[in-house]
């Protein structure tokens, strides 16, 4: 990277210290112009009335007395005067410090943040602004007429930075998007192993031929889990299954709820042993849904037999995309 070209604290004290001598300097030349300009007047007035006196023989001092000039002094433009030139001419520096402020902060911003934004350059060259701006500040107590041209050259360099600073200050923020872009697909890629590894890591239960641990003693109308498999079970025949479907059946629900009727995910809001979401569909099953194993299982194989046709229809798919 190029180092930025803007004014150091070193140079902008030399400038002002330069604006000062300058000043002190154009004092008393203007002071000597004004004397001078006083002679002339004084000779010319003198001059003319002692020739028409020496042509008409009278004395002169009578039209000295009374002669006045037209000459009026050009105004002039300062740092702090109200005048449309004076008050564009401050209005013009002001703006013009502010951009070489955002030229430096960009730079810095940049190399902060060690990204590549995509360009060779990465700086902004102030140089031909801060002459601009030397010229224009050099021009106070100069005649108003001669200012307008410095100022209009201090917004004119002062609108090339303001382009180079908006046009880096786009890359770097197209920089450091796709930085956090990047990072949020590592953390879910580190997040996705880890899970994995944990998964990989637990303890099988024991398990029927289809992967799930089928309860034993369990009593049909009963609240346990052990209870809820065997109301399940009692029921699959009035769905047209045999009990080829149970070890499905058994393995769905295990994984879904562990066979609880009042399971509930605070995630999703999934309720009961078939994890209906919204709980609150059960109701058609029974005013008792929430209370009652045999009403959210009643449901759960209707919602089985209409989407899936069996319970093994449904693992298959839960198994495929992790829901069913």
């Amino acid at each position: 990277m190029r180092s930025i070209t803007s004014s150091s604290p070193d140079r902008r004290t030399r400038r002002l210290a330069d604006r000062s001598a300058r000043r002190a300097r154009r004092r008393p030349a203007i002071a000597t112009s004004a004397l001078a300009l006083g002679i002339i007047a004084a000779v010319g007035l003198s001059t003319a009335p002692a020739a028409q006196a020496g042509a008409s023989g009278t004395s002169p001092g009578i039209a000295l007395a009374s002669f006045t000039t037209a000459i009026e002094p050009t105004p002039v433009v300062s740092p702090t005067g109200t005048d449309e030139i004076s008050t564009a001419m401050q209005a013009e520096l002001a703006a013009a410090d502010a951009s070489l402020a955002a030229a430096t902060a960009v730079a810095s911003d940049i190399s902060a943040s060690g990204l590549d934004i995509g360009v060779p350059e990465t700086t902004v060259d102030t140089a031909a602004l801060e002459d601009a701006i030397d010229r224009l500040e050099g021009a106070t107590d100069l005649p108003a007429p001669l200012v307008p041209d410095l100022t209009d050259d201090v917004t004119e360099h002062r609108t090339v930075v303001d382009g180079q600073v908006a046009s880096l200050r786009g890359s770097l923020e197209a920089a450091q998007a796709k930085k956090a872009e990047e990072e949020a697909a590592e953390k879910a890629r580190l997040e996705a192993e880890a899970a994995a590894r944990a998964a990989a890591a637990a303890p099988a239960p024991r398990s029927s031929a289809a992967g799930a641990p089928i309860a034993a003693g369990g009593a049909v109308g009963g609240t346990s889990p052990a209870d809820a498999q065997a109301t399940a079970r009692s029921m699959l025949g009035g769905y047209g299954w045999g009990d080829d479907q149970f070890s499905c059946l058994v393995s769905l629900w295990h994984k879904e709820s562990g066979w609880r009727y009042n399971a509930y995910n605070a995630s999703s809001g999934a309720t009961g042993i078939p994890q209906a979401l919204p709980g609150s569909k059960m109701a058609s099953a029974g005013a008792d849904w929430q209370t009652n194993p045999a009403t959210q299982i009643r449901w759960g194989l209707g919602y089985i037999q209409g989407r899936y046709g069996s319970p093994c229809g449904a693992w298959s798919h839960s198994q495929s995309v992790g829901w069913y």
